[in-house]
């Protein structure tokens, strides 16, 4: 609801335009005296009362020294950040020091007159609606909104050229929150830090925190001169270096603002200080960043990627859970049969892309008597010989494989009781594939056909290659009776392909192809499931986990950091769209075999490898394992997850303990799931419970784990080097 103004800091140099609330936040819209640009600021409602008011100047400080344009504390040390960054091409760029290293705060944003901030309400929904117009014309919007049932603001820019000429912009900016901290009078030295997460194939999501003076990210003793941290990630694969979060802690408050952006192409994030604010601002990578410059013809509009915005008091689990929560908005009509998060069995760790009928017919009575739901044929089945990687593209079974075709195959899985899935690599071809000389039909960049490790790009706004991915892969889908796909990615199109624009703007448009293509796959065939797989986690960003039902979590199929990875990606995608692998081996003890699967208790299971070979005993630990999983799955769809470790370094020759207590939504029951890496002796770890009488419902693990409830914590004592533990909690 709209809130009236007020101004209760009186010696604050913020002047605040307008307050909105969520049920979690307050919204600021303010500025300066000199109403020099219009900034957002957010505070946890829980947290109002803690703000202070802000120095008004330099006074008081050491820093009086005289300078030519003026004395030090005259100057304003908590200035507003523009609500929307932009740039035109030709415009002024910007002062102090940043030109080159960041396009924010162009001087042109200074020209601007600004119509707002105005509420409208609809349907639960509320959005607040800010315009900008310059004199040249040109015109900013910026909207933010919300839902009634999330704690967290969506948030979203727009750049139109309503001037008489043609213009060229070349940076826009999707958010920009300002006037971090509240809760200090001054620069709050050794008090922020810094969170993101870096990436990269088979070691997804490891968690960074430095402190902002680690970062020189602190102001020099003149002010007014800019110091910025800008990182993103260029490509189609965009979280191959790092995901699209950032987040600054105020420690000594205790309180989190933190921002996700929805974009499946190149993108940046940024850390900008000039005095005492700190202010965070992403999107779509700019001209320096991402290569990207775009021309807009009088009449002509962009709009920028969506972002997500939170702030919270407490943990980062408790900031990452605002952010991620608003995720399952556009689950919410997927479909039908993924309400329960079935389980999964995958091919690869087994037929290693050699599948085909007769090795199908075997895996079908191996799964016989197990809840599995989907049975997916894994890369390879389009070849009878040859490179996988050098002959996908072309999507034609061969008869020496299915020599009753795939119809015949898929029949078999339904037949078993089984929906059966088939992976593909839509976007690319395999050297050895036709596909890769119809050049017409593929991406260049200077002219020539992008290629890279193998691979070219189809051009996905070429109406060709919309009728052959139709024919190829959404025909073949459909015809052969499939309720699964596994879509894989596995090369970048990095600073992108050739546009009249740029090759950034190249790159945008084809990932807006991208969803182009999943829109009409899910518009005939609503009722697929799809999985979202880039070389394992190189997509998991919202915008495609909102248009595909789960994710592949990464590619580290069989290694021992399988848990460390998924307990950090429940901060980035919701646990139930987290496909975690649990490949088995004949050869596996008790304890790795339970090690195994209660990894995927972090999220979503899928079993490949040995399963026609496991004796009774492993068989037995499965079905028990499956089991488990079947019971805590709806804490795993909805709930809230709290991580902690022993402190992991290098997470492949790891030593220590991980837990996650996971409390489901209606506070009554919770998740542990933990795991111990490598100890070299018996390691005892204690995890707090939420107030209230717990007990241990259900249990999976074997003897090399032992938990107790000792004065209203959970106990688990860690007897052997590599061991795992699944338990269900109830509060009495």
């Amino acid at each position: 609801m709209l809130q009236a103004t007020r101004d209760p800091l009186t010696s604050n140099p913020m002047h605040i335009v307008q307050e909105f609330r969520n049920r979690a936040l307050l919204m600021r819209y303010w500025t300066d005296a000199a109403r020099s640009t219009m900034s957002l600021q957010l505070l946890p409602l829980s947290r109002l009362d803690d703000e202070v008011a802000h120095r008004s100047d330099y006074s008081g400080s050491a820093e009086l020294e005289v300078l030519p344009w003026g004395r030090v504390h005259e100057r304003n040390p908590f200035k507003p950040e523009p609500l929307v960054h932009a740039k035109l091409v030709g415009g002024e760029s910007p002062r102090g020091y940043l030109h080159g290293s960041s396009m924010k705060h162009a001087p042109a944003l200074l020209a601007l007159h600004c119509e707002g901030p105005h509420l409208h309400a609809d349907d639960g929904r509320q959005t607040v609606l800010t315009r900008f117009s310059h004199p040249d014309g040109w015109q900013l919007e910026h909207r933010l909104w919300w839902f009634d049932d999330e704690d967290a603001v969506h948030v979203a820019s727009s750049f139109v050229n309503s001037s008489a000429r043609a213009v060229q912009l070349e940076a826009l900016s999707s958010f920009s929150l300002g006037g971090i901290t509240p809760f200090h009078r001054a620069e709050a030295p050794d008090a922020l830090f810094l969170h993101r997460f870096r990436t990269s194939w088979a070691q997804e999501a490891r968690p960074e925190c430095r402190s902002l003076e680690d970062m020189h990210l602190e102001t020099a003793w003149g002010g007014d001169v800019f110091v910025n941290e800008r990182f993103g990630s260029n490509g189609s694969m965009p979280t191959k270096d790092f995901f699209p979060f950032v987040a600054i802690e105020d420690r000594s408050a205790g309180v989190f603002w933190g921002a996700q952006l929805a974009w499946g192409g190149s993108w940046q994030m940024e850390v900008t200080r000039r005095d005492d604010a700190v202010g965070i601002s992403g999107g779509q990578a700019d001209r320096e960043r991402g290569h990207w410059l775009r021309s807009l013809q009088p009449g002509e509009r962009f709009d920028g990627p969506e972002a997500v915005l939170a702030c919270v008091s407490g943990s980062l689990d408790l900031l990452c859970d605002a952010l991620t929560r608003t995720q399952a908005r556009a689950l919410r009509d997927g479909s039908a049969i993924e309400q329960d998060l079935p389980i999964a069995f995958n091919d690869w760790c087994v037929a290693w892309g050699q599948p085909s009928q007769a090795f199908t017919e075997r895996l079908v009575a191996s799964l016989k008597g197990l809840p599995v739901t989907y049975l997916t044929l894994d890369a390879g089945w389009f070849r009878a010989e040859g490179d996988l990687n050098r002959l996908h593209g072309d999507w034609q079974a061969p008869a020496s494989r299915f020599p009753g075709g795939l119809a015949a195959t898929a029949a078999l899985i339904r037949d078993a009781g089984f929906v059966p899935g088939l992976w593909f690599e839509v976007e690319t071809c395999g050297a050895d594939s036709d596909l890769f000389g119809q050049t017409d039909h593929l991406l260049r960049r200077d002219g020539v056909p992008l290629t890279c490790s193998g691979r070219r790009f189809l051009d996905l706004n070429d109406p060709w290659v919309e009728r052959y991915l139709q024919q190829r892969v959404i025909d073949t889908l459909a015809d052969a009776g499939f309720g699964y796909l596994k879509i894989d990615y596995n090369e970048s199109l990095g600073i992108g392909v050739d546009h009249a624009d740029s090759l950034g703007e190249g790159l945008r448009r084809n990932v807006h192809g991208w969803y182009g293509f999943l829109s009409r796959l899910k518009a005939q065939m609503p009722q697929l499931v799809v999985e979202n797989c880039s070389s394992g986690g190189h997509r998991l960003e919202p915008s495609l986990m909102a248009r595909c039902d789960m994710a592949s979590f990464s590619d580290a199929h069989e290694t021992t950091n399988i848990p460390m990875l998924a307990a950090q990606l429940q901060r980035l995608i919701l646990p139930r769209q987290s496909q975690i692998w649990a490949v088995l081996h004949a050869a596996d003890s008790a304890d790795r075999l339970v090690y195994s699967l209660s990894a995927t208790f972090y999220g979503r299971m899928c079993i490949s490898g040995e399963i026609e070979q496991l004796n009774a005993a492993q068989r037995d630990w499965l079905q028990r394992g499956m089991a488990f999983y079947q019971v805590v799955a709806g804490i795993i769809k909805h709930g809230r997850s709290e991580l902690r470790d022993s402190g992991i370094g290098n997470r492949r020759h790891s030593r220590g303990w991980q837990t996650v207590l996971r409390l489901a939504d209606d506070g009554r029951q919770a998740l542990l799931v933990a795991h111990a890496f490598d100890i070299e002796q018996p390691v005892e770890c204690t995890t707090r419970l939420p107030d209230g009488t717990w007990t241990i419902a259900k249990h999976f693990h074997t003897d090399a784990m032992v938990p107790a409830i000792v004065d209203g914590g959970l106990s688990l004592h860690m007897l052997r080097p590599h061991c795992g533990l699944g338990l269900l909690l109830q509060r009495t």
